[in-house]
């Protein structure tokens, strides 16, 4: 009874191992690709995948986009200027039983497909565009990559360059190009800060000019109306001034001269005209007293 009992728990034993090893719960960023006698049967997955112990063999393939990063390489530029660059490269896979079939160490082939990709896509540039179009090659990178790993089935999705270390000397010649540009950039400031400053300092010189202009302009108007004003405001008062009264103006005139310490001797310009209204004053009251007699 004994004996049964522990070829009956050898047996439970053995196919718990199996249904342990049959079982596989795969998720859902991971694919089986099944081989069953060593022959490729596709993939499995996601969810719990049955496999036949020694029979079926499985390999685990991750779809999440992966990263990999190749180490500083240097590059001779168009015009044989030495480079340092590293850079990553951004993939995921998209046929998992491709990955498998096709190539043995994906990381491997990448980094020396990408190598030499990068020499000879560096080896196109000049220095200059090599540090100013860095998306450009990128790009150029990624598409050259992604041509070779297509078959493969993986797709790579974005290559990003870290660091271009150009020679020492080459750093030097642009550290000083960059210091004379920027002091290039702060003369033409200086220059056409100055420049405005003296088209504003002019434009109100000029607009005070003309307000100037206009103000004096302004007062010989009114000047010049105050004093036809005044002129004709005279010559209404001398409308109504009769002739005596403009005799006595005379006198009085000549009363205020002659009232001065100094001898004078004075004879108006019109002394005929002066004297013609007493004479004939003189003249009437002579013919009244006449008459009377």
């Amino acid at each position: 009874m004994s004996a049964i009992t522990t070829i009956l728990g050898i047996v439970i034993f053995f196919v718990v191992i199996v249904a342990i090893n049959a079982i596989k719960i795969v998720r859902e960023y991971q694919r089986l690709v099944l081989f069953r006698l060593g022959k490729a049967r596709g993939e499995r997955g996601p969810g719990i995948v049955f496999v036949w112990p020694i029979i079926d063999q499985v390999v685990w393939v991750d779809l999440r986009e992966s990263y990999l990063e190749i180490p500083e390489q240097t590059c001779i530029t168009k015009d044989n200027a030495p480079i340092s660059v590293d850079f990553l490269i951004y993939w995921k896979v998209i046929d998992p039983s491709a990955s498998v079939i096709q190539v043995r160490n994906f990381a491997g082939a990448a980094q020396g497909i990408a190598t030499t990709t990068l020499r000879a896509v560096v080896g196109d540039i000049l220095l200059d565009d090599v540090l100013a179009k860095r998306e450009h090659i990128n790009e150029v990178l990624r598409a050259k990559l992604d041509e070779v790993t297509g078959r493969w089935g993986v797709k790579v999705t974005s290559v990003e360059i870290r660091e271009i270390k150009p020679p020492a000397e080459v750093q030097a010649a642009m550290t000083k190009q960059m210091a004379a540009e920027r002091n290039r950039r702060a003369v033409v400031i200086e220059a056409e800060g100055t420049r405005q400053a003296a088209i504003t300092v002019a434009d109100g010189e000029k607009q005070a000019a003309i307000l100037r202009a206009e103000g004096k302009r302004q007062s010989q108007i009114l000047e010049a109306e105050g004093y036809a004003k005044a002129l004709e405001n005279i010559f209404g008062a001398a409308k109504i001034i009769d002739e005596k009264t403009l005799s006595l103006q005379y006198l009085e005139a000549l009363k205020a001269l002659g009232a001065s310490p100094s001898t004078k001797y004075i004879f108006p310009m019109e002394w005929t005209t002066l004297l013609k209204p007493f004479i004939g004053k003189i003249e009437e009251a002579y013919k009244k007293g006449k008459e009377k007699e």
